[in-house]
């Protein structure tokens, strides 16, 4: 049953429905600005009126209204969600960790490891002259090159232009 503003309102927002068949109803207010709880309302053959609140959670919990009805705002509608604030915990997103993480690295490497220390300048010089002393071992660039480069062929068996199929020579 929809009641529109001028049709059946009073001056002092109440309103009547009558010649209303029996059966289960639901009364809703529609507000642009205030939300109302709905109501059910059953009438029975004899003309009985029954009014409780709508509980969808709960269908078994019944909560009687007195009659008349007294409809009483809720709260306001809010259509927008407020902007999500700054917290610590935005730090655990991955591409933070991801750029700060090699920054700590980088900052903290040099104060754990001391260069002028002579040990680990030893050190250091040792691992480098091992990889440096395997100059047999073939650089990358090397091998790619020579996967990628079309095999050369050292002679040729047979004489004749290249692409011809045999046959008459071609004529020009």
């Amino acid at each position: 049953i929809l009641i529109f503003p001028a049709s059946f309102r009073r001056d002092d927002g109440s309103f009547t429905v009558s010649d209303v068949p029996s059966g289960s109803y639901v009364l809703e207010i529609s507000s642009p600005t205030y939300r109302f709880q709905p109501v059910r309302v059953d009438i029975t053959t004899t003309g009985k009126m029954r009014a409780c609140v709508v509980n969808y959670i709960k269908t078994s919990e019944v909560i009687r209204l007195p009659y008349p009805l007294q409809m009483r705002c809720v709260g306001l509608h809010s259509y927008f969600i407020p902007r999500e604030t700054w917290g610590w915990s935005d730090f655990l997103n991955p591409m933070v960790l991801m750029m700060v993480l090699p920054l700590l690295i980088i900052l903290l490497l040099p104060k754990v490891f001391n260069p002028s220390d002579p040990e680990m300048r030893q050190e250091m010089e040792q691992s480098m002259n091992m990889l440096n002393s395997n100059q047999e071992l073939p650089d990358v660039s090397e091998l790619m090159t020579k996967f990628f480069s079309p095999p050369k062929s050292h002679g040729k068996t047979g004489g004749g232009v290249r692409g011809h199929r045999g046959g008459a020579p071609c004529a020009s």
